[in-house]
């Protein structure tokens, strides 16, 4: 199975329906009321963490998704029917973004959690609702509201329990092959593992932990050197890290330098990283050469007060003992997935803060933006005469003329909010 763990979708929430202006006619009621209905509300787009699903691969190929619409209201104070939402699902350990701004908008990493990152359009209010003892007739309904678009970037960081880290060839493919029946591509040459490897480490019934072994790290990931942040991305969730170096320095390095430098990155990248409790793993005990590196490595180990093994992922010495070791460690950390962010953050569409900005364009015309006005545009309609002077009035109320002038505005210079044009005239 081909693992991808980015993808980049544009979603678009589901349009609120158009309300309905009507008056009721009936025998015997000639003149009734307004009684025209309000439209529906759009779909979400839902995000929905499934444990069937394991990579970010179907964003490949399908990259648009929208949700329905909401039904246009009908007389007799009818309302319209709620779109359906559009669910998306995911795998757990998905971090989404916002592509234009990097804002976090939802860490996903428990079963069957779920997201809205895009608001379905409120339904446009029939005639019935705008009446008043000073409006005993009105004529107008309201569009339904545009749902929410936005382009996101989604970010696949794995939930395994035991992240594999160390210099690429110093044997992570072949520990987590010989633990689990994972079977990662093994060979002597640097960046053998270019994708994460999960395998599962069965510790007798019913009980297994998940290892990790993700593609090799050199100085300077945490800049992106190498395969950089692919490989810093994935170990943020791991509770525990195995820390392989090779012992019998098959190529040249030496394994106590190797340590040290991993760790250099790890603290540059995430002080929270660096701070996961670690296991220095002693890797090709079975070489000769691994004779001469062993008392390093165990005065590294007692100085850095961290528990240390010796084994032989080729020849399959002392694993068990690791494997066992491990798995009471986990029990000890316990089983809760810590979210990346400090606090695991669900997009709120509804901002208390929407100031009423003004912005020139290359052509000179005024930008107005601000989240409400461009609602109420978008939902009036300007061929009714009582709904332009609604919008007229909540023109005056935004105190817009003021806020033009003091921008340098001039008569019969352009307006634009939301989509439409407006020719200002004092």
């Amino acid at each position: 199975m081909q693992f991808i763990d980015r993808g980049k979708i544009f979603v678009k929430a589901g349009d609120g329906g158009n309300g309905k202006s009507s008056f009721r006619r009936e025998k015997f009621v000639p003149k009734g009321g307004p009684d025209g209905g309000d439209g529906g509300k759009g779909g979400d787009i839902v995000l929905e963490v499934d444990e069937n699903v394991n990579t970010l691969l179907n964003f490949r190929f399908n990259r648009k998704f929208t949700a329905d619409s909401g039904g246009a209201g009908d007389v007799k104070k009818q309302f319209g029917r709620g779109g359906e939402d559009c669910v998306i699902k995911v795998p757990q350990g998905t971090l989404v973004k916002d592509a234009q701004t990097g804002e976090i908008l939802a860490d996903l990493t428990q079963l069957e959690q779920r997201a809205i990152v895009a608001k379905g359009g409120r339904g446009g209010r029939g005639n019935a609702k705008f009446k008043s003892s000073s409006r005993r007739a009105p004529t107008f309904a309201e569009f339904g509201e545009p749902g929410e678009s936005r382009e996101l970037l989604l970010e696949l960081k794995l939930l395994a329990d035991v992240g594999l880290v160390g210099y690429p060839s110093v044997g992570k493919s072949s520990l987590i092959a010989a633990v689990s029946s994972a079977r990662p591509e093994i060979a002597d040459y640097h960046f053998t593992t270019l994708v994460p490897v999960l395998g599962v480490v069965s510790l007798g019934y019913e009980k297994s932990f998940v290892m990790a072994d993700i593609p090799g790290l050199i100085e300077g990931a945490a800049e992106g050197v190498g395969l950089g942040h692919d490989f810093l991305r994935h170990i943020e969730r791991t509770k525990l890290i195995l820390h392989i170096v090779d012992a019998a320095a098959v190529d040249g390095r030496n394994p106590v330098d190797d340590f040290k430098k991993i760790n250099v990155e790890l603290k540059r990248y995430s002080e929270k990283l660096s701070k996961r409790p670690q296991i220095l793993v002693a890797n090709k005990i079975d070489l000769p050469q691994a004779a001469e590196n062993l008392p390093a490595l165990e005065k590294l180990a007692a100085q850095e007060n961290i528990p240390f093994f010796k084994i032989s992922a080729a020849a399959h010495e002392n694993l068990d003992a690791l494997i066992n070791f491990v798995g009471n460690k986990l029990e000890e950390l316990g089983k809760e997935i810590e979210p990346i962010v400090d606090a695991v953050k669900i997009f709120d569409m509804d901002k208390e803060d929407d100031p009423v900005i003004i912005e020139r364009n290359d052509a000179a015309e005024f930008i107005v933006r601000n989240k409400n006005l461009e609602k109420i545009v978008a939902m009036t309609n300007f061929d009714n005469a009582e709904g332009l002077r609604r919008f007229q009035f909540i023109w005056r109320m935004k105190n817009l003329d003021a806020l033009l002038k003091a921008r340098g505005i001039k008569e019969g210079m352009s307006v634009h909010i939301g989509g439409l044009e407006f020719e200002w005239h004092e």
